[in-house]
């Protein structure tokens, strides 16, 4: 399954469906299936881009 990286817009809570507990304000990944992608056409969340982590061999 695609997943994809979200975050609550400003001032709403958002919660796993699974655990319960509210979406972090910093984002998670989690999978795009239907209940987050209803979430993200209501407006409550959003999609962002995660930054690209350097790999620890590259300098």
């Amino acid at each position: 399954m695609t997943e994809f990286f979200i975050k609550p817009v400003s001032g709403v809570t958002v919660r796993d469906p699974e655990t319960l507990d509210p979406l972090a304000e910093s984002g998670e990944l989690k999978p795009k299936n239907s209940y987050w992608l209803r979430r993200l056409n209501d407006g409550d969340i959003e999609v962002v881009e995660q930054a690209k982590k350097k790999s620890k061999g590259a300098e």
